[in-house]
């Protein structure tokens, strides 16, 4: 870190230059990046191939799920099988590609309600990567143009319903990202009480576009998902805003202490920066599990959730120290709160929890075991379709149907491809436990194939329709006529089997690999131990606090008005894991550092615990509050599933920086002791750093007492 210090600062110009340069590249380019990012989410495993068969012999279907169209005759008429056969020809005509099943082509009565006034049609289309994205629009127009004056129409799907209500379109990245940086601007101005509150904000600012210019260029070698803008302008902001909080303040701390600029800089860096560096390493390294997942979609978020923390780093470690070699002090006004003792609030926290060690562990493990309890009864699989929109004309027509007797199962079908006729397997379908009714029409044939379309009780996305799905695939597997099952949520059992069922080795691989990083940090190997302990206590309990809000819904209809989930979406715990498990990371690393740090230094643990805790709380706690106001600009997303992110990684913050790190941390390092310091000979040389304290004595003196004067 001195090394690298004294080269940006010897090229203030130089580095200065790069940064403007990279982050204009940003904002120019910024629109082109959010345009070339994809949707598409293809899964591995038997049902993706049966999916992909299925778009190429027929142009549509496959796990991109229908649109439903309805139409209600007027009162006292019924929906007969010409007059709305007419309509939904005519409204389908113009889409390319579009495969259309009703009452007309199929005469199953399935497509009429009980009272027969309401009828509706299962358009599918291509997958949105054929261009099929403008195709509800489309639909719209030409139902309504088509339908005779008295008929209602309207259209729902899972896209149209996983898009949110008519009333809650979002408020749009850009405003999403605005409120995160003027929430992070106040909780800034909070702690430094100076203008060196906006200092944060550009380092944010800078990683942010930095990160979308990458992101760009990525776009050109593979497909990058849409969910990656959202976690580089919300999390990227908050990481970044993160790593220039702890450098600042220790930067305002040695100045506070009578060293000169360039002696504050050079010892903010090598401290704080050092902190830093392992923390975004930290924080990469779990994101990078991703980049190896067998689904694209997981693996470009990967790709770009790797370049959030690296990016955020070196804006942190290059240009942040040359800001505050020239205009630092200038930046510093008007200085109402300085740097020169802890606080006096943590300070006597940290005593406290020292003392009161076995009550402090205690109530700390019964939060998290609370918490972590209704994990559980998780359930993975999608929102229902009675959680995705509670409102406008998705909703309402899906209610239309719901009220005729029509089971909200039609909006994810299950699509079998068989090598012949498909009459005998959809007779046999139409039987199978949980299946409403199985058709394979003539528009469901193409050479030799024939598609049956399988149309379950309850929607396939779910734990109960994932059921039928499974019994679906059971009755069929001995068929040689059959080629496959596909839909999406054949789709969704395969990725629970291909991603979850390597969970516990990706999980145990990425531990190993943390602990061996941090106990190269902390030169403990205990330290780095308790450190990935907690973070997987933390992130049960962040699992614990989604079931309970989303599944099991007792907070997101009074919060969101979503009534409970009854699952949790298939990617979620997977995201949550990569990034909260990193982000957590980032306070275990600050907190620790500064413990080893004073412990190194006076050899005395409590006074290590008083100090580390004393002068990180109140960083700490900020740094969550930043990201916490990140993660509810997030939340006010119409997507149903990015509310459940946001709440998972709020929730897991906010845990972390007040229960673990600020109670269970400093509790069992008291209650460790000494063994908080071993470190073997022989796995020091294998990790090439110090088996011994590396104390040299004390650069200055850092008694810290609760009347010295000093910031809360």
């Amino acid at each position: 870190m001195n090394a690298l210090t004294r080269f940006v600062l010897r090229h203030k110009l130089l580095v200065v230059a790069c940064w403007v340069a990279l982050a204009a590249a940003g904002v120019l380019t910024i629109g082109s990046t959010t345009h070339r990012l994809t949707n598409s989410f293809s899964m591995p495993g038997a049902a993706a191939r049966a999916n992909a068969e299925i778009v190429a012999r027929y142009g549509s279907g496959g796990d991109q799920t229908p649109y439903v169209a309805v139409l209600t005759a007027p009162a006292g008429e019924r929906a007969g099988a010409v007059a709305s056969g007419r309509i939904f020809a005519s409204a389908a005509t113009s889409l390319s590609h579009a495969r259309l099943l009703d009452y007309a082509n199929t005469h199953n009565r399935a497509f009429v309600t009980a009272d027969g006034r309401t009828t509706f049609a299962l358009v599918s289309t291509p997958p949105v990567n054929w261009g099929g994205k403008g195709f509800a629009k489309q639909l719209q127009t030409d139902l309504r143009r088509a339908a005779p004056a008295g008929w209602r129409v309207g259209l729902t799907g899972e896209d149209l319903l996983a898009n949110g209500s008519a009333r809650s379109k979002g408020l749009g990245l850009m405003l999403e990202t605005m409120i995160g940086g003027l929430g992070s601007l106040a909780v800034l101005a909070f702690v430094f009480a100076s203008f060196l509150a906006f200092l944060p904000l550009i380092i944010g600012a800078v990683s942010v576009l930095t990160t979308f210019l990458l992101v760009n260029g990525l776009t050109h070698l593979t497909g990058i998902s849409q969910i990656v803008e959202f976690l580089i302008a919300l999390i990227g902001l908050g990481v970044a805003i993160d790593y220039s909080l702890l450098v600042v303040s220790r930067w305002r701390e040695e100045r506070a202490h009578g060293a000169s600029n360039e002696h504050a800089v050079s010892e903010a860096m090598t401290h704080a920066g050092r902190a830093v560096v392992f923390s975004g390493l930290t924080v990469a390294l779990s994101l990078a599990c991703m980049v190896v997942l067998p689904v694209p979609m997981l693996r470009s978020v990967g790709y770009g959730g790797v370049l959030i923390p690296l990016v955020s780093v070196t804006v942190a470690i290059t240009l942040l120290p040359v800001v505050l070699a020239t205009i630092g002090p200038r930046l510093d006004w008007p200085r109402l709160r300085n740097e020169r003792s802890a606080s006096r609030f943590w300070t006597a926290w940290a005593g406290f929890v020292y003392r009161r060690r076995w009550l402090a562990a205690a109530a700390g493990l019964a939060i998290v075991a609370a918490l972590v309890l209704p994990a559980r009864s998780l359930h993975l699989g999608e929102p229902g379709s009675n959680a995705e929109a509670t409102s406008g004309p998705a909703h309402a027509a899906l209610a239309t149907l719901a009220r005729g007797g029509v089971p909200t199962g039609v909006l994810t079908p299950i699509q079998v491809l068989v090598g012949g006729r498909g009459e005998p397997v959809a007779r046999r379908l139409a039987g199978v436990n949980g299946v409403a009714t199985a058709i394979a029409a003539a528009v469901g044939r193409r050479g030799s194939t024939s598609l049956v379309t399988v149309l379950p009780e309850l929607e396939s996305t779910v734990p109960a329709g994932q059921t039928t799905v499974g019994a679906v695939r059971t009755a069929v597997a001995h068929d040689p006529q059959v080629v496959g099952v596909g839909g999406g949520g054949a789709a969704m059992i395969d990725f629970d089997h291909a991603i979850y069922g390597n969970f516990p080795l990706l999980l145990s691989l990425i531990g190993i690999a943390t602990f061996l990083l941090l106990t190269r940090a902390f030169r403990s190997p205990l330290l780095a131990a308790k450190a990935v302990v907690f973070n997987l206590v933390s992130l049960g309990a962040a699992y614990g606090v989604l079931t309970w809000v989303w599944q099991q819904g007792h907070l997101s209809e009074r919060l969101w008005g979503i009534p409970a989930t009854g699952s949790i979406t298939m990617w979620v715990p997977l995201m949550l894991f990569a990034f909260l498990y990193g982000l957590s990371m980032d306070y275990e690393v600050f907190i620790l550092a500064r413990i080893r740090e004073a412990y190194d230094r006076a050899g005395d643990p409590e006074l290590a615990v008083r100090e580390g805790i004393g002068r990180t709380g109140r960083l700490v706690t900020s740094a969550a509050a930043i990201l916490m106001l990140s993660f509810t600009a997030m939340s006010t997303s119409p997507q149903t599933d990015l509310k459940i992110l946001a709440t998972g990684l709020g929730a897991g913050i906010f845990l972390d920086a007040v229960v673990i790190r600020c109670l269970l941390v400093p509790a069992m390092v008291a209650l460790f002791g000494k063994a908080n310091w071993w470190m073997p000979t022989s796995f020091a040389r294998v990790l090439r750093t110090s088996a011994t304290s590396g104390s040299s004595g004390s650069r200055r003196p850092q008694l810290i007492a609760a009347s010295e004067t000093g910031s809360r």
